[in-house]
């Protein structure tokens, strides 16, 4: 029996050391190296995110968490961009280019859109299939949360109001 209560305790301390290291941010990680392809046709790296807090969101037009994600995700990138923050909408490779360019239109989206036409950039930042994937890359160009489905925007705020504040 007190073996059983030691395995417990082990793996209770274990969990705890794992939980700790996370939220303290130590599993900190950098963006992956990737190449943005945005609508206008120019170009953008990991490397030019450095010195903004970004939000990085994989998404696609046939998702519908995305599609009722995005207008939160506008009113966010509207109320911190002038801080230091930016905004960068990735179109997963199935998504026809031309359902993205109406859908960026139509929604007036302010932000940049990006289109993965090959996968790479979904592969590159850890294999993402599922949609709506957002990334938080602080100024330093490390990725300090994830969510998959449509984050907790409360939440998400005063992550970035905390992150923003960070010199």
């Amino acid at each position: 029996m007190a073996i059983k209560h030691w395995i417990a305790g082990a793996a209770l301390a274990a969990f705890a050391g794992v939980g700790a290291f996370v939220y303290l941010g130590a599993g900190q990680s950098a963006a992956p190296e990737s190449t943005f392809v945005l609508l206008d046709g120019s170009r953008q790296s990991t490397a030019d995110l450095r010195g903004k807090v970004t939000l990085v969101n994989f998404w696609a037009t046939s998702c519908t968490t995305c599609v009722a994600e995005m207008p939160e995700i506008v009113a966010t990138y509207n109320k911190y961009s002038g801080k230091g923050f930016d905004t960068l909408a990735v179109a997963m490779s199935y998504d026809p280019p031309s359902y993205v360019v109406n859908f960026t239109e139509t929604r007036k989206l302010p932000f940049k859109v990006a289109i993965d036409n090959t996968g790479a950039v979904a592969r590159a930042w850890g294999d993402v299939k599922l949609t709506p994937s957002t990334f938080i890359v602080n100024k330093r160009g490390e990725i300090v949360k994830s969510y998959v489905g449509a984050p907790d925007f409360p939440e998400l705020h005063r992550l970035i109001e905390k992150l923003l504040a960070e010199t």
